[in-house]
Order: structure tokens, then C-alpha cells, then sequence
């Protein structure tokens, strides 16, 4: 009995070194380096935040946080938010659309670039990626699919199958302008600012896919859709016109 006693405080000595060494490791554990983190500026209502304070990794920093430049500086090149705006101008997506389709028709393909550009602009879509969107789904304006050229459907809306080819819009400006809310259904819940003209809007959920990420089985079944289209916003912006003496 002497001997229980005597040890009973050693005892509880490692018990006590025991416990605190365990909750060190469960707190270090949890904790990553700023510097390994991609940051992205997003809206507030997309983060989940912590809970009770607990040490958690997050992939985004609310707006009104502060943060180094070097977070600013490690955003991708290629657009990755839907909403916002674009770089490119119209002569260049022109340019670069012939670029890649010797046979599309240079008039149309700068009258399509404005609307691009004019069209994103009212609704706050990167009209980089619409326009880049617009060339996978069209095949740089060969088509030759369930769509044709005379739809003036630039992004496969209502395109499922045999029986469902696509919708027809009476104009290169309307089929433009429902391509856009179409995006804007996906990437945002505010309400449009032009007329509604894409009859398959209602059937989006809104603000689902707040980057080219979330396009993939969504917009498209293709599991590929969003690396498609940043390969092609890549060739976009490393595309120079003065290096392509055709054009």
C-alpha cells in the first residue's frame, strides 16, 4: 500500500506530459505555412469559416482581410473565376479565332468578338472565357454537330441528342447574349441586366459554378470540359498576331 502511494504522484505526472504532448501535436498538425496556400479573394458567403476558432487550412481569405503580395501574385494567368473582367481585345479574339480556323469568314468572326465583348461586359462576365467557351463548344466555328451555323447557338444550348438538336436564336447578337446569362446563371446569383433571351435559364441553379472548374458535368457531362477550355485560354494569351503574317 505504501509502495501505490509513493508512485501515485509519478503516475499522474505522465499522465498529465501525456496529454499535453498529444494536444501539441493535434494543434501543430492542423497548422500549414501561409506561403504553401493558393489564395483566391472570393465573396464571404462562399467560405465556410471556423469553428470555435480551431485551427483549420483554408484555400481562401475573406475580402476585407489583408494579405501579402505575394498571395496577389500567385493567382493563375488564365482566368478562373467566371464573373469579372476581360483582357483580350476584339481584334485579337478575331484574330485569334482565324488563327485557328484559316476558313472561318473575317468579318463575322470580329462581328462575333464585339459581341463577345459587349455582351459580357453588361452582365460582368470575363468575355475571355465566353469567348474560349464558344470555341470548344462550336469547334472554332466549324460546327459539325447536332448545331449549324444558321442556329446562331454558340454554346450548345439545348443541344442533348438526336431529336434535340440545339435552340435556334434569330440573330448572332441574341444567340450571343443568351450564351452570356447562360454563364451568369451558373456563376452568380445576381439578376441579369438585359432582357432574358435564354430560355433554358430557369433551369439552372444559380451561382453553382463560380469558376471554369464547376462547368465540368454541369454545363457539360465531359469530366475534361474545364481543362479544355483553359487550354484554349492558354493558346488565347500566348497567341501573338504579329508573329502570324496571314493575319
Amino acid at each position: 500500500m505504501t509502495d501505490t502511494i509513493i508512485m501515485r504522484p509519478f503516475v499522474f505526472f505522465f499522465l498529465f506530459c501525456t496529454i499535453i504532448q498529444a494536444e501539441s501535436q493535434i494543434l501543430v498538425g492542423e497548422i500549414v505555412p501561409f506561403e504553401t496556400q493558393r489564395v483566391f479573394a472570393v465573396p464571404e458567403k462562399f467560405i465556410t469559416k471556423p469553428v470555435n476558432d480551431f485551427p483549420v487550412v483554408i484555400d481562401a481569405v475573406f475580402p476585407d482581410e489583408s494579405f501579402p503580395d505575394i498571395a496577389i501574385n500567385d493567382l493563375p494567368a488564365v482566368p478562373w473565376f467566371i464573373m469579372g473582367k476581360g483582357e483580350v481585345r476584339a481584334e485579337q479574339l478575331a484574330s485569334f479565332l482565324l488563327n485557328e480556323n484559316i476558313n472561318a469568314d473575317r468579318a463575322f468572326a470580329e462581328t462575333l468578338a464585339a459581341h463577345y465583348i459587349a455582351e459580357a461586359d453588361k452582365e460582368g462576365i470575363n468575355h475571355d472565357v465566353a469567348f474560349a467557351q464558344m470555341c470548344l463548344e462550336t469547334g472554332f466555328l466549324r460546327f459539325g454537330g447536332l448545331v449549324i451555323p444558321e442556329m446562331n447557338n454558340f454554346c450548345g444550348l439545348g443541344s442533348i441528342g438526336p431529336g434535340e438538336e440545339g435552340i435556334w436564336f434569330p440573330s448572332v447578337e441574341l444567340g450571343v447574349r443568351a450564351h452570356i446569362q447562360h454563364l451568369k446563371a451558373y456563376a452568380s446569383e445576381d439578376p441579369l441586366t438585359g432582357e432574358l433571351v435564354d430560355p433554358r435559364y430557369r433551369f439552372v441553379r444559380r451561382g453553382s459554378a463560380l469558376t471554369i472548374n464547376g462547368l465540368a458535368g454541369t454545363w457539360a457531362a465531359d469530366k475534361l470540359y474545364a481543362d479544355k477550355i483553359k487550354l484554349i485560354l492558354d493558346r488565347l494569351f500566348s497567341y501573338k498576331p504579329e508573329e502570324n503574317k496571314a493575319l
